[in-house]
C-alpha cells in the first residue's frame, strides 16, 4: 500500500490556523462582555415590565454573578475532564439557551433562571477561552493572541450598549437579551472544525493527536521540542497541591493577586457597567440619552483597552497601573462633586458624562487590564492555575457584592457618597500597590518572587 506524504504547513498556513482558532474561541469573550453589559440598558425596561423594586433590580443583575461564581468553581474541572474544545462547545450552547430563555421569559423566576445559566457560561468561558487560546498558540505569539480575549470582552460590552441604544425607542428589552444567541451559535459551529488543545491531549497521554495538532500550529520542525516542553509542564503541574501554593514563600504573591483583584472591583467599575443608564436617569437624563451616554463609556472601554495593550510592554505594568489608578480616583472625586454641587443640567450633565468616560478610560488602560496580567506573572508556572484562583474568586465575589448593593448604596450614601466611597477604596489601593507591586516586565519569575518576599519583610 502506497501512502501519500502529508505536506507540512507553511508558516503562513500555521498562522492562519492559530488565528482562526483564536477568533472562534474569542467569541466566548464577546459573549462574556455582551451578556455582562446588556442588562445595563435592558434593566430600564425590565423593571417596569415585571414591576421590580430596586432590591429586585439588583437581584436580577446579581443573578448573573452567582452563576459566574459557580462556573468559575467547576469550569476548570469540566475543562480538565472533557477537554478545552468540548467544554467551549457546551458553553456556547449554554449561552444560546440562556439568551433564548431570557428573551422569552414570561415572569421573573424564569428570567432569573436564564441569567443563572448565562452566568455559568460566563464563568466557564472566563477560564476556558484564555486557556484554549494560550494552549493552541505558539509561544512567540501567545501573549498577543490571549490579549484578543480581553479586547473581545470590551467589544462585547460596547455591542450590548449599542444594541440597547438602537432598540431603546421600542423598549425591546427581549431583543436586547436574545441577540446574544447569534454569536453563540456561530461559536458552536466554528468549534466543530477546531482541534483540541495539544496541552490537554498531552495530559491525557494522547501524544500522537497532540503531535498532529502541533504540526498544524507550530510547524513540523518544532513539534518534538514543543511536545517535550508540554510533557514536562504537565508533569510538574500534576504534582502540585494547594499545600504547595500556600507555602510561606508564595504568600506575598497570593496577597498581591488578591489585592489587585480587590482594587479592580472596589473602585466601582461594575456599578458603571451594570447601572450607568439607571444612575443617569436618576440624575434627570432621558432613557435614550442615558443609554447613548453608556455607548460613549463603552467606546472608551474598547479604545483604552487597546491603548493599554500598546503601552503595557513599553512603559511597564507598575507605572501604567499607578497612573491609571490615580486617574480613576480623581475622576471618582470629580463625579461625586458634580452630584453634590450642581443640578446636573446643561453643561454639568455633559461634564458628568465626560468624567464617567474619563473614569472608564483610565480604568480600562490600567487596573482593568493589569488585573489579569499581574495574576499571570507573579506565580511560578506550575502553580499559576491554583494560585491565581484566589484572585479570580476575589474578583467574582466582590463583583457579586457590588452588583447587589449599587442602587441601595446610591440611596443610602447619596450619589456623591457612593462615588467618594469608591474613590477612597481606590486611594487605599493606590498606596497598597505602590508599596507592594513590583515591576514584572522583563523579569524572571524567580526575580519577581524574591522582590515580593523582600517587600513583605519590610
Amino acid at each position: 500500500m502506497v501512502t501519500t506524504p502529508v505536506t507540512p504547513p507553511t508558516p503562513a498556513t500555521a498562522r492562519r490556523a492559530v488565528v482562526g482558532a483564536t477568533a472562534v474561541a474569542a467569541l466566548g469573550g464577546l459573549l462574556f462582555g455582551y451578556d455582562t453589559g446588556v442588562i445595563s440598558a435592558a434593566l430600564l425596561y425590565i423593571a417596569p415590565a415585571f414591576q421590580l423594586s430596586e432590591m429586585w433590580q439588583q437581584i436580577v443583575v446579581a443573578s448573573l454573578l452567582v452563576g459566574a461564581i459557580v462556573g468559575v468553581a467547576v469550569g476548570g474541572i469540566v475543562a480538565d475532564n472533557l477537554g478545552r474544545r468540548r467544554t467551549l462547545s457546551i458553553t456556547s450552547l449554554v449561552f444560546t439557551v440562556g439568551a433564548v430563555i431570557s428573551a422569552v421569559a414570561p415572569n421573573l423566576p424564569t428570567l432569573l433562571g436564564s441569567r443563572l445559566l448565562l452566568g455559568f457560561a460566563i464563568g466557564t468561558a472566563s477560564l476556558s477561552v484564555p486557556a484554549y487560546i494560550a494552549e493552541i498558540a505558539p509561544p512567540e505569539s501567545r501573549g498577543r493572541l490571549v490579549s484578543i480575549n480581553q479586547i473581545m470582552i470590551s467589544s462585547g460590552i460596547l455591542f450590548s450598549y449599542l444594541a440597547g441604544f438602537l432598540l431603546a425607542d421600542a423598549a425591546a428589552w427581549r431583543w436586547m437579551l436574545g441577540l446574544a444567541a447569534v454569536p453563540s451559535l456561530l461559536m458552536f459551529v466554528g468549534l466543530l472544525r477546531l482541534p483540541e488543545s495539544p496541552r490537554w491531549l498531552v495530559s491525557r497521554g494522547r501524544l500522537d493527536e497532540a503531535r498532529a495538532v502541533l504540526g498544524k500550529v507550530v510547524g513540523a520542525d518544532r513539534v518534538e521540542s514543543e511536545l517535550t516542553a508540554l510533557s514536562s509542564a504537565v508533569t510538574a503541574e500534576r504534582n502540585v497541591t494547594y499545600r504547595d501554593v500556600l507555602r510561606p514563600s508564595l504568600r506575598p504573591a497570593i496577597y498581591l493577586g488578591i489585592g489587585v483583584a480587590a482594587v479592580n472591583q472596589l473602585v466601582g467599575v461594575n456599578a458603571i457597567t451594570y447601572y450607568a443608564p439607571t444612575l443617569l436617569t436618576k440624575a434627570g437624563f432621558g432613557e435614550s440619552a442615558a443609554i447613548l451616554s453608556s455607548v460613549g463609556i463603552g467606546v472608551a472601554n474598547v479604545a483604552f483597552t487597546l491603548v493599554g495593550l500598546l503601552l503595557i510592554d513599553r512603559v511597564g505594568r507598575r507605572p501604567l497601573l499607578l497612573v491609571g489608578l490615580g486617574g480613576v480616583v480623581v475622576s471618582l472625586v470629580v463625579i461625586g462633586l458634580l452630584y453634590a454641587a450642581t443640578d446636573l443640567s446643561g453643561v454639568w450633565a455633559v461634564a458628568l458624562v465626560a468624567f464617567l468616560i474619563i473614569y472608564e478610560a483610565m480604568f480600562s488602560a490600567s487596573i482593568g487590564l493589569a488585573m489579569w496580567l499581574i495574576n499571570s506573572e507573579i506565580f511560578p508556572t506550575a502553580l499559576r492555575g491554583k494560585a491565581g484562583s484566589f484572585g479570580m474568586f476575589t474578583h467574582w465575589g466582590l463583583n457579586l457584592i457590588i452588583s447587589l448593593t449599587v442602587l441601595s448604596a446610591f440611596e443610602a450614601f447619596t450619589p456623591s457618597g457612593l462615588f467618594w466611597l469608591y474613590a477612597a477604596f481606590g486611594l487605599i489601593g493606590f498606596f497598597y500597590l505602590k508599596k507592594y507591586l513590583p515591576e514584572t516586565r522583563n523579569r524572571t519569575l524567580e526575580e519577581v518572587e524574591e522582590i515580593l518576599r523582600a517587600r513583605a519583610r519590610k
